[in-house]
């Protein structure tokens, strides 16, 4: 699995945790082990400035998901022989915003930002939440991936 990962904020991560949960994620959901996502830690004001050019809403948010490839959620996508690696798309995620978001859910800011990189990866990979069942099957998704992350590093 190839996961970029760029942290262009200013409170710096420990971002080998959380690339680990990506490739978890991307081997759990039976991607090819050559597969590629991006993902960033942005400042507020720059998750705004993309929320606002994409999504059309106003102020930042916690993440962001940009898929490069239409996939259906829980089918793994198909690759020929010869072919380039999948690039799934990427994810955009403001530390700050998730932080406060944390702290007003009685969260941890490290519980808040694996759900944060979960539920990114979802997105790229067909999941969504727009609809009340396929909120359900999402959620479940995330709880289901974020216990065998945890269980897997105790």
């Amino acid at each position: 699995m190839n996961i970029f990962l760029a942290d262009e904020q200013d409170v710096p991560l420990s971002t080998e945790p959380l690339r680990r949960l990506a490739t978890l994620v991307m081997r759990e959901e039976r991607l090819p082990s050559d597969s590629e996502v991006a993902i960033m830690f942005v400042e507020d004001s720059q998750m705004a400035e993309y929320n606002e050019r994409f999504m059309h809403r106003q102020g930042p948010t916690d993440v962001l998901a940009f898929p490069l490839e239409a996939l259906r959620a829980g089918q793994p996508p198909e690759r020929r022989a010869n072919e380039a690696p999948i690039n799934l798309g990427d994810i955009m995620i403001s530390p700050g915003y998730v932080e406060r978001q944390a702290s007003d859910q009685d969260g941890t800011f490290e519980e808040e930002l694996e759900l944060m990189i979960v539920h990114g990866m979802l997105h790229l990979l067909g999941y969504d939440h727009q609809l009340d069942g396929d909120a359900e099957v999402m959620a479940a998704r995330e709880q289901e991936l974020l216990i065998q992350a945890r269980t897997a590093h105790e």
